[in-house]
């Protein structure tokens, strides 16, 4: 699967073409983390996930990510939960109820939504920032593909999309899309 160690590689393999700041400490998370979702969706779409419990091991990350979003921000914000929720409808995003949510729509033990909601309260916007790196990717690649027609070729696509290093969101979408 292209992870993050292919990313990392490639950036390794072109730092000298790269800026300093984003060959030594420059990484976006943004960029970086939504590489990652990309390429499991990637896979996803290849045909890669051939048997149910690949593709709902995907499904079950998908669903994961959606609460570390709603968590986020209902957290960060201090947003009220809507009226037609089930759960704990009017009352407002605390850590606990973060967790209850978590837990409850999870398939995580304990411990670790314990654990993440720790990561979420330390580091805002992070959850937010995988989904919003991954559309960042989808679109770049969507707006390449339409500019290249029929003659988009995906791998050189790929190739040339992770030797531009890690970018700012609305940079990256730039880029990736003039590929």
């Amino acid at each position: 699967m292209p992870g993050h160690h292919l990313q990392l590689a490639q950036w390794v393999h072109v730092a000298e073409d790269l800026s300093r700041y984003q060959a030594s400490v420059g990484m976006v998370s943004a960029n970086a983390e939504g590489w990652a979702l990309y390429a499991e969706r990637l896979m996803d779409e290849l045909g890669f996930l051939t048997d149910a419990e690949e593709r709902l091991g995907y499904l079950d990350a998908q669903m994961m990510r959606a609460l570390r979003v709603i968590v986020d921000i209902g957290m960060h914000l201090e947003l009220e939960i809507p009226a037609d929720s089930p759960f704990h409808p009017g009352e407002r995003w605390t850590p606990e109820l973060a967790q209850e949510f978590f837990g409850t729509h999870s398939s995580r033990p304990a411990d670790f939504v314990e654990s993440e909601m720790t990561r979420y309260l330390s580091i805002p916007g992070q959850a937010i920032g995988y989904k919003l790196g991954e559309r960042a990717w989808l679109l770049g690649r969507e707006n390449a593909r339409e500019r290249h027609g029929d003659a988009f070729d995906l791998k050189a696509w790929h190739m040339a999309a992770l030797s531009q290093g890690s970018l700012g969101l609305d940079d990256l979408v730039e880029e990736l899309s003039a590929l």
